[in-house]
């Protein structure tokens, strides 16, 4: 994924909802063919906002910030870390993400995305970090059966799945 020189050109900045920074991101994620699942529960009782995976398995964990006291009261984040090949912050658009360039937030690792309800634009890109092999078969088993999961209840509401 390239980062675009001009975030969002034609948008405005609008109080935004993380529901509404997750389309964007998912939106974006798609053109990019990674496929997205959002809220994914991670070991050690982690939720990861946003979980991609592309054609070739590489797994990008993308977390939603919308306001400064969110982003610097989540000390959990670096936990996400080992569960992926490539990590995000996404932000709406408008957010100052100076923040994020600051050695606590691990800029030569993580990646940047701002975004709005309707599209998402990298600011700039994760580094890949390959997952150990262990972590990548069980985490990509996982992304499937959750996504296998919703879309059975998606079709099927009243279907009793096991927990």
């Amino acid at each position: 994924m390239e980062p675009r020189p001009d975030p969002l050109p034609h948008a405005r900045a609008v109080a935004l909802s993380a529901a509404d920074v997750a389309r964007g991101v998912t939106r974006m994620l798609l053109r990019h063919d990674l496929t997205a699942v959002g809220e994914v529960p991670l070991e050690g009782g982690r939720r990861a906002d946003l979980m991609a995976i592309d054609a070739r398995g590489q797994i990008v964990i993308v977390e939603i910030k919308i306001s400064r006291a969110d982003l610097f009261g989540d000390t959990k984040w670096p936990d996400y870390l080992a569960h992926c090949d490539r990590f995000f912050w996404a932000v709406p658009l408008g957010f100052d993400t100076t923040t994020l360039d600051g050695p606590a937030f691990l800029p030569e690792r993580t990646g940047v995305i701002v975004a709005d309800r309707y599209d998402a634009s990298i600011l700039r890109d994760a580094h890949r970090e390959p997952m150990l092999p262990a972590a990548r078969r069980g985490e990509t088993l996982s992304f499937a059966r959750r996504a296998a999961r919703r879309l059975a209840l998606a079709l099927d509401p009243d279907a009793e799945l096991p927990i």
